[in-house]
């Protein structure tokens, strides 16, 4: 039998072109390789945005939408929403009973986003034990790999202490589920920055062909280029940055030369870049546009996708109620 991988993303707005390189290109790929199953957080989403829950429906579809397009295939991925599951929750709960409250007051990034997310009263149990109902996404699938950049192996190991846990009560009932060690590309944003939507600097999935260019035209490029005969640098346009992930390695190496030796302005250079993001881009265009014309479809993969998941993550709970004993 295939090996099970878990991976989720929270729909806090559209989907860019850093989250297509960062993350669903590799998901599409691993469907070859593995059972996937991959969800919408829309529960985690509340852990940030219990206040305002206006958009979450549609970043929800969008984000469907956007990973049909991009190639996951429901046919050989289970894709579904966190919260059509509610066995998820069940989960959650009995795995708060044995979590030690300092191991969820210890996780990084709890001090880091409410540092950085300062104009959110985050001061809530939601936010506290977001990555405790991580932990129930993960093993309520028994998921023997999640997907992860080097940097976030520490947030896995969380859910490895808390399956270690509950198998020493308990027996054991879950696998520990291991970091599929995988490289995300960083993915420079239209000013400099890295790609985020908190900064308003991305190209998103969603954008149509004429903004995309737009968006491209005028980028952030070379500082020390102010006149078209001045010779650049490379390595300090975000342009170039933009070309090492979605140029051939000779057009790289074209407009680096031609960028140096004043041969070519950056209009040229930009010319070449979207080129090359509208052949990413376009296959996952049309496929949208034919998803828009078929809403039925995506009704279709939302409903047989949570089917499936509550089929399994019902057959683990049914096993964790025995394991600790429960009166059924």
């Amino acid at each position: 039998m295939k090996k099970r991988v878990l991976s989720g993303m929270q729909p806090s707005g559209r989907l860019h072109i850093g989250n297509l390189v960062g993350a669903l290109q590799n998901w599409v790929r691993l469907q070859d390789e593995y059972e996937c199953y991959y969800f919408v957080a829309d529960w985690h989403a509340l852990t940030s945005q219990y206040a305002d829950t206006s958009m979450i429906r549609d970043y929800v579809e969008d984000l469907i939408m956007n990973w049909l397009s991009a190639g996951l295939d429901p046919e050989r991925s289970t894709i579904f929403i966190q919260s059509h599951v509610p066995e998820h929750a069940v989960l959650h709960v009995l795995l708060s009973m044995i979590t030690p409250l300092g191991w969820l007051e210890r996780v990084p990034t709890y001090k880091e986003k409410q540092f950085e997310m300062k104009d959110k009263d985050l001061n809530t149990y939601g936010f506290l034990g977001y990555p405790l109902l991580q932990s129930a996404d993960i093993l309520i699938y028994k998921a023997n790999y999640v997907p992860v950049g080097i940097d976030q192996v520490s947030h896995l190991e969380l859910t490895r202490e808390i399956c270690r846990r509950f198998n020493n009560f308990y027996g054991r009932v879950f696998p520990e589920p291991e970091a599929l060690l995988t490289e995300f590309p960083k993915v420079t944003g239209l000013d400099g920055r890295k790609m985020s939507k908190s900064y308003n600097n991305c190209i998103y999935l969603s954008d149509p062909p004429e903004v995309v260019e737009q968006k491209i035209r005028t980028m952030t490029t070379d500082p020390q280029r102010i006149r078209r005969t001045d010779p650049g640098e490379p390595e300090k346009s975000p342009v170039f940055q933009l070309h090492k992930i979605f140029s051939s390695k000779a057009e790289q190496d074209e407009v680096a030369e031609g960028c140096r030796t004043a041969r070519i302005g950056c209009i040229d250079c930009k010319k070449v870049l979207i080129k090359n993001i509208f052949r990413v881009l376009e296959p996952i265009w049309q496929k949208r546009n034919s998803l828009k014309e078929r809403p039925e479809v995506l009704r279709e993969v939302i409903s047989s996708g949570a089917e499936r998941a509550r089929r399994v993550a019902s057959e683990t709970i049914d096993e964790v109620v025995r394991a600790i004993r429960l009166y059924t």
